[in-house]
């Protein structure tokens, strides 16, 4: 029997932003029986969306959040017996800052086909809009919690990006945004640029890129907005 595939089927960064995914996502959504997704609500509340007709309960479904050996067993399992997979993860492209990793990595150990589908990655969307360099990145994650910790990693990732010539990417819980603008302004080099992406693909985007001297003119609130981070010295 011939194995099946993985699809990696991006999802909206904000909601009903469905412009943003290409129309050839719906055919994968199609071409697929069963969706390993990080959250089975929203995943069938987005497909709903693109595809009303679908029959959410003629489709096999799990968490890729819980118990992963036990589920990268059964993915593979379903894979070997033809079937078709999609991955879906809360928000953007699965296995690009969010989970799908680990069953993308069993895959390719397989030796099964991986198809990566085109959609809006919060990362890469920032890059783009804030002016800096995109030749040389790196995204890392959620910064520590701890302030002190956090302000020690802050001063050591602006290093870092003046000696490389290299872009800093970084989230937070939003929540903490305030906290983390707070800790950038008073611990960066005013010459550093700093981009504030917030809302991205919403209808309140805003992304702006300036140096932390101008940022303190006028510090922002975006207390609980979903916001991508960059810093880039020179």
């Amino acid at each position: 029997m011939k194995a099946g595939k993985v699809y990696l089927i991006p999802t909206v960064l904000f909601e009903d932003s469905l412009e943003t995914i290409p129309p050839y996502i719906l055919d994968a959504v199609k071409d697929c029986s069963v969706f390993f997704v990080e959250n089975e609500k929203t995943t069938r509340r987005f497909f709903k969306k693109i595809w009303k007709e679908m029959v959410i309960d003629d489709y096999q479904w799990y968490a890729i959040h819980k118990a992963e050996a036990a589920i990268k067993q059964e993915f593979l399992q379903l894979l070997k017996a033809g079937k078709n997979i999609g991955i879906v993860s809360e928000a953007g492209c699965p296995g690009v800052a969010d989970p799908g990793q680990f069953l993308v990595a069993a895959a390719q150990q397989a030796g099964i086909t991986i198809k990566p589908l085109v959609g809006p990655s919060s990362i890469l969307l920032a890059l783009m809009a804030s002016g800096m360099n995109g030749q040389c990145f790196q995204f890392h994650g959620y910064l520590p919690i701890d302030s002190l910790e956090r302000k020690n990693k802050l001063r050591e990732l602006e290093n870092d990006s003046q000696r490389r010539n290299c872009t800093q990417i970084f989230i937070e819980t939003p929540y903490r945004n305030n906290a983390l603008i707070k800790d950038i302004l008073s611990q960066c080099k005013e010459t550093t640029h700093f981009c504030i992406a917030v809302d991205i693909t919403g209808p309140s985007e805003n992304i702006q890129t300036k140096t932390i001297r101008n940022w303190n003119q006028k510090i922002p609130d975006i207390h609980k907005r979903l916001s991508i981070f960059l810093l880039h010295a020179e």
